[in-house]
This record gives C-alpha cells, sequence and structure tokens, in this order.
C-alpha cells in the first residue's frame, strides 16, 4: 500500500518534535546531528478475529528505519527500527480514517524517536 501524505508529515512531524522541544535549529548541511532514514512497513492486518472468522478491527502498523548520527558523541550513534499502530474498526474504510491514524502514530514514532536520540541530553 502506497500512502501519499505519510512521508512530508512523518517528516514535519519529527522536524518539529527537536526544534519545539529543544535549542536545535534545522541546518542545511554540516550540523553537529543527522537523522536520516525510510518507512519501510505501513500495513493493515486484521485483528479480533470474530466467531463468524471476520475481523472486529484491522491494525494500521507504520515501521521506520533511522539513521541518528552525533558528530560530536559518536559513541551515541544508532540504526534502529521504530513501530507504532493503532487499531480501527473493520466496518470502517482505510481511506476514511488514514489521516487521523497516521497522524497519531507519527506523533508516537517522533516522541519514540525522539527520546533514543536525546536520551541522554
Amino acid at each position: 500500500m502506497v500512502e501519499p501524505i505519510l512521508s512530508p508529515t512523518f517528516t514535519n512531524k519529527l522536524r518539529d518534535i527537536f526544534t519545539v522541544q529543544t535549542t536545535l535549529e534545522m541546518v542545511e548541511a554540516n550540523g553537529d546531528i543527522a537523522l536520516e532514514g525510510e518507512i519501510v512497513s505501513y500495513k493493515t492486518t486484521p485483528v479480533a478475529i470474530q466467531a463468524d472468522q471476520t475481523a472486529a478491527m484491522n491494525r494500521l502498523t507504520i515501521v521506520v528505519n533511522v539513521r541518528f548520527v552525533n558528530k560530536l558523541e559518536p559513541e551515541k550513534d544508532f540504526e534502529q527500527k521504530f513501530s507504532q499502530f493503532l487499531e480501527y474498526q473493520s466496518d470502517l474504510p482505510l481511506n476514511s480514517v488514514s489521516a487521523e491514524l497516521i497522524t497519531a502514530i507519527n506523533e508516537m514514532l517522533a516522541t519514540d524517536i525522539f527520546n533514543k536520540a536525546v536520551v541522554n541530553w
């Protein structure tokens, strides 16, 4: 599945959390820290199977792979996959709830990445 709003909304959320919660500033090149990565999975799966073998709920899962580089403290560099999910009623089409789910999952992912990157500050 492809979701056109996922990449830009995730990137913006990640930028926002770092600029709002720290004194860091965005620069085009030669920064002291760098984050890069890719969305490696965006999928929906059935959960909460009912007696008639249909799903009562579906789960939207997003997985991102992140590389963090700290030029001043290279021992804090990492590469890690982060995953988050939310469930939604199976009688709702994904396209009717995807924007809301993506916003919430992006928030959770950005928080996880932020916490991992700045845990020792």
